[in-house]
Formats: C-alpha cells, sequence, structure tokens
C-alpha cells in the first residue's frame, strides 16, 4: 500500500500546506475562541503548533490518536486489550478535541503521554514525530491529515487506521479532493474498517488493501456502576423516560415543539446535548417552551423531589451517558433527525436502551441498519415521529423485550478489539 515519499501528490499537497499556513492564525483564533467555555482548550496552546515542554520521553512509545469523545470512547477498549497483550505498554494519546481529552485522561498510566495533535502542517506535524519517535500509529475512524501522513511515511513510522468509516456522502465529497487525499490514504500501513461497505470504499479511495476488523464500539463495556445509579434512578422516579441523546444543534427545538402537542400524561424528558459549550443554550429553549427543567448538576446523589416533578432534565455533565442510558426507558438518537449522520446508537445498546432514530444515520450505517434489522431499534421520518413513537412504546409493554433484543444485538458484534490488536502487535514486532 505504501509509496515512496513524494512519489505522488507533491504539487496538491504543497498548495493544501501553503492555505494551512495562512489559516494558521485563523485555527488558533478559534480554538482560543472555544475555550471561553471550555478551558481545556487554552491549554498548552503550544502543542497546538508542535511545540511541547519538558523533556521527549524514550522512543517507542504506541501512538494512539484519538480526536474527539466519540473516537477516544471507542479507542478504550482497544488501549485495555493493548496493554492486556503488552503489560507495560507505554503510550501516547493525541486528540484535538477538549471532551476527547479529558476522555482520554482517565486512560493514562504511569509512562504514558497525553499531547494535542498539531495542525497539519508541515512543520508542525515534523516537529511532533521527531519529538516522540513513536513505534506504531493507530489512527482512529477518520483521521486521514495529507501532511502527517506524508511525514510519518518519511520518518518510517507505521500507521494503521482502526475502526475506520467512509461514508458514501463522504466519499462522494472526498473525490473534489482526490489528488490531494488518495497519496495520504495510500501513505497508511494498514487500514482497518468497521463493515465491508467502509472497507469497499476506502479501497476505492486509495487503501487497496483494506481489511475488515469490526466496530471497536461494540467492544465498550458500560461501567457497572453508572449503569446501577441508573437503573436506581429509573426505579425511584415511578414514571417512563424518554431520552435526547446527544442532540445537535437544530434538534431541540423541533423536539421540544413535538414533545409539547404529546398526549398527557407524558414521560419524562431528558435531553443530554453533544456538547458541552450548548448545555445554557439548550437551557433556554426548554424554558423557552414553558416546560419544568431541572438540571442533573444541580444534585449529587439521588434527584429531588423538583427533579422528579420536572418535565424536562438537562445531562449537563460529563462521562455519564451510560447512567442517562441506563435510567431511560428508550432514546431518540440525537444527530439523525437533523443531517449531522447521527451518534453513537452501540453504546445504548450496550446499556440495554432501544433507539428511537430519524433519517439521517450515515456515520452509523451499517450498525443502524443492524440494529433495526435485530429489533434493537426503530427509524422514523422525524422528529415529530420520532417523539410519537417513543412515547407509545413507553405505554404499550414493548420495551422489555425490546430493551433484550438491544443488548443481544450488542454482545453479538464484539470482537474488534481482538482483530486490531493483531495488526498492532504485528506491526510492533516488525520495528
Amino acid at each position: 500500500m505504501n509509496q515512496a515519499p513524494g512519489s505522488s501528490g507533491t504539487l496538491p499537497r504543497l498548495l493544501y500546506s501553503a492555505l494551512l499556513q495562512c489559516l494558521t492564525p485563523v485555527y488558533l483564533l478559534r480554538v482560543w475562541w472555544r475555550g471561553r467555555k471550555e478551558p481545556v482548550y487554552r491549554l498548552a496552546m503550544g502543542e497546538r503548533l508542535g511545540h511541547y515542554e519538558g523533556q521527549a520521553p524514550r522512543p517507542g512509545l504506541l501512538w494512539v490518536h484519538a480526536v474527539s469523545l466519540g473516537e477516544t470512547r471507542a479507542a478504550a477498549p482497544l488501549i485495555k486489550a493493548l496493554r492486556d497483550a503488552r503489560p507495560g505498554l507505554r503510550l501516547l494519546l493525541t486528540h484535538g478535541t477538549a471532551t476527547g481529552r479529558a476522555a482520554g485522561a482517565e486512560l493514562l498510566q504511569p509512562g504514558d503521554v497525553q499531547v494535542w495533535l498539531p495542525f497539519d502542517t508541515p512543520g508542525a506535524v515534523r516537529r511532533f514525530l521527531r519529538r516522540f519517535k513513536p513505534s506504531v500509529g493507530v489512527l482512529m475512524e477518520t483521521e486521514v491529515w495529507p501532511n502527517l501522513l506524508h511525514e510519518a511515511q518519511a520518518a518510517a513510522v507505521p500507521l494503521v487506521l482502526a475502526n475506520a468509516r467512509l461514508s458514501p456522502r463522504s466519499f462522494e465529497r472526498g473525490r473534489r479532493f482526490r489528488a490531494l487525499l488518495r497519496p495520504a490514504v495510500q501513505a497508511l500501513t494498514e487500514v482497518l474498517a468497521q463493515s465491508e461497505g467502509d472497507a469497499q470504499r476506502l479501497r476505492e479511495a486509495g487503501a487497496a488493501g483494506a481489511k475488515v476488523a469490526g466496530n471497536l464500539k461494540f467492544d465498550m463495556t458500560p461501567p457497572p456502576a453508572l449503569l446501577d445509579v441508573g437503573r436506581s434512578w429509573r426505579e425511584s422516579l415511578g414514571r417512563p423516560v424518554v431520552l435526547a441523546a446527544s442532540t445537535r444543534e437544530g434538534e431541540e427545538v423541533g423536539l421540544l415543539a413535538a414533545w409539547k402537542h404529546g398526549d398527557e400524561p407524558r414521560p419524562l424528558l431528558l435531553i443530554v446535548p453533544r456538547h458541552p459549550q450548548r448545555f445554557d443554550a439548550v437551557a433556554d429553549l426548554v424554558h423557552d417552551a414553558g416546560l419544568r427543567l431541572v438540571r442533573r448538576s444541580s444534585w449529587v446523589d439521588h434527584p429531588p423531589k423538583a427533579a422528579r416533578e420536572a418535565d424536562v432534565w438537562l445531562g449537563d455533565s460529563m462521562g455519564e451517558m451510560p447512567l442517562y442510558y441506563a435510567a431511560s426507558d428508550i432514546a431518540l438518537l440525537g444527530g439523525s433527525f437533523a443531517p449531522f449522520g447521527g451518534q453513537n446508537l452501540i453504546e445504548a445498546a450496550a446499556c440495554g436502551c432501544p433507539v428511537v432514530m430519524g433519517p439521517h444515520t450515515f456515520n452509523f450505517s451499517e450498525a443502524a441498519r443492524l440494529a433495526v434489522g435485530a429489533g434493537a431499534a426503530l427509524r422514523v421520518v422525524n422528529v415529530n415521529e420520532g417523539v410519537s413513537r417513543a412515547i407509545a412504546l413507553t405505554r404499550d409493554g414493548g420495551l422489555m423485550a425490546m430493551s433484550a433484543k438491544a443488548s443481544a444485538f450488542a454482545q453479538a458484534h464484539r470482537g474488534a478489539a481482538a482483530v486490531v490488536v493483531r495488526h498492532v502487535l504485528a506491526l510492533i514486532a516488525a520495528r
């Protein structure tokens, strides 16, 4: 799959690099601006350009790049499996978002290193690779950066694209940048795709040897303590709970409008926005809708009386998604009712929570298809139908069987971590 560095795509990559150099001040300003509500973004800003403080670690770290929260969660079972197979493994963990870095910090052990992956300019990624000298790199899902891949190939660092996915929509968009992206994809040493459809599109994009390893998200194990807390909340409420999971901007307005027109008595609506910087804005939308709101951050252990009597809970906490799924009878899948591609429905299934999803699930197309076929999820045309079906399901007594099917569906598709580990360890052994 590999080519000699610089053998093709040089001019497009140089033009791309020149554009990024011009945009670097804009990029840094954007990162700083996001730090207003998420201060972690302003941590170690120099790392964004490949400048790292302190003494460089010994070469030989295994590098895993998980850009955001979803990729970091998917990387967790892989990292555990790698540590089980190679005790004493030292990890270099990189991210691009505040939520990813916060979640990644929980995966670290003594001897590991966690930093930002720099902006994809030639100098920044060259400084990064010279600083850490990783033995092998594992990039999660869609992280194909032309300069990073070019410089890694030049430095003889094998790279694996794990849990790789490429939706038909992204594949068609990528055709416009084929001259830039194809050499980058060809620089990957291994491409391990989530499904045969993803693998076929990746082969057409340049990864001739792309293989199917399965979806690492099926190997995620929800923390039992969080599941126990969520179930205790559910039992104490005495009424059904409908979860709007990982909602995106623009979805809550339609959701709340549909919710207000539902038949009384309505279940409790639990809204968990995908991005923490939107917590306050979503709270304002609930107040504007005339619904009684209580925020999860307002209590510590058990929901107080005011929370049990509220119309809506706002899940304004981090790292508690399994708790929310366990507390709910059914979930409306955020990101699927507007063209965002849907969020991770596998986590819901692993927690035994059935899912109602809208028409937009291109980020998880194979998992969505399989979930519907297994009876763990159902698809609707819009949020109005989604709300109506979710409420109806809380009343007709069929959710217990659907919950069991969701758990069985998640269990049946485990095993991707073991496949990826075999490939990664083979590359480490060959160094």
